[in-house]
């Protein structure tokens, strides 16, 4: 079979063929009379082997050894073959990522296209410093990519520039919103508490109800800093949890504060009381949680808690009792 028709039956070039026989990777079996390159069935599947491996991504020098070297195991080239594999989809996955981060922010011209893309380097360098100083760039001249921010403030170790993007999200509007609500259901705890900390940041109503979704959590850490942001938002709905954060002497000081807060309302301050009761006499109540509960009734106003902290003046629990005539002295002395 001759070069024409070989290119013809096998996609591959006259062109492509004869730089196969330069480089030694296959030879026409034959010539022809005229001197015609001719080829032979053999040659035929040879130059499909070739094709094949270039296909999976191997240089013509690999490809050479593959065929040649008797004593050549494809193993380590095939997981060679992998790993580029995997650095490229990951190096246009990141490529695609900046692309539709920057098409979301919505610029105007180039010179927001470039500030973007400038603001993105930053987000990601390695730089503490770096990083914060693009957190803190105006959001009114550089657009910025929500998704961008969400993403950074969901990874961030360093305190300040966590700080300073949570600043920047909560300037950003309630886009970030449902990114950091995803965030809640990371499996690994450190971005789950990131996430819940920088809701806690975001204004708004779809914030307060992704907090609310967050009282369910099941991760302690998460339940209570949405408590404690719910709290400070007057929901009424964060009672039970910050009454078991005070039980369990976690942020116990924190979550008195929110419910004094929340007492402001009378309703929900009987609530409270009520609450705080009901775990004071629970059975299973040890004896420094109920002296952290008692004195979460110190800034509960209205009569229930005052008749609960006189009928504790007069408990078993010697801690207890001091700590209520305590409290019952500084409300008869307001």
């Amino acid at each position: 079979m001759l070069i024409g028709e070989v290119a013809r039956r096998s996609g591959v070039s006259a062109r492509m063929l004869r730089h196969y026989e330069s480089l030694g990777l296959m030879r026409p079996s034959g010539r022809t009379g005229s001197g015609y390159r001719e080829y032979s069935g053999e040659d035929i599947r040879r130059i499909f082997h070739i094709e094949s491996l270039r296909s999976l991504g191997l240089s013509l020098r690999e490809i050479g050894r593959a065929l040649d070297d008797p004593g050549f195991t494809p193993s380590a080239l095939v997981d060679d073959l992998i790993r580029q594999a995997r650095e490229r989809i990951a190096a246009e996955t990141e490529l695609l990522t900046r692309l539709r981060r920057i098409d979301a922010a919505e610029p105007a011209g180039w010179e927001d296209v470039l500030q973007a893309v400038a603001f993105l380097q930053a987000l990601g360098s390695k730089s503490a410093a770096a990083r914060q100083r693009a957190a803190l760039s105006s959001v009114d001249e550089v657009p910025v990519p929500v998704e961008a921010l969400v993403e950074a403030v969901l990874r961030e170790t360093d305190p300040n520039v966590a700080g300073a993007l949570r600043w920047a999200l909560a300037r950003s509007g309630d886009g970030g919103t449902a990114l950091l609500a995803q965030g809640l259901g990371s499996p690994v705890a450190a971005v789950r508490e990131r996430a819940v900390q920088s809701l806690a940041e975001m204004p708004g109503g779809e914030a307060t109800a992704r907090l609310r979704d967050a009282l369910a959590n099941p991760d302690g850490v998460v339940r209570g800093h949405a408590a404690l942001a719910l709290g400070t938002r007057g929901v009424a709905d964060a009672v039970p949890t910050l009454i078991g954060m005070i039980v369990e002497g976690r942020n116990d000081t924190d979550a008195a504060d929110a419910l004094s807060v929340l007492a402001s309302d009378t309703a929900t301050a009987d609530r409270i009381a009520t609450g705080l009761v009901d775990r004071l006499t629970h059975d299973s109540t040890e004896a420094p949680a109920r002296v952290r509960l008692t004195q979460a009734l110190a800034d509960i106003p209205g009569t229930t808690a005052s008749r609960a902290l006189v009928e504790l003046s007069h408990d078993g629990d010697r801690a207890v009792a001091l700590t209520s005539v305590y409290l019952l002295q500084l409300r008869d002395a307001r």
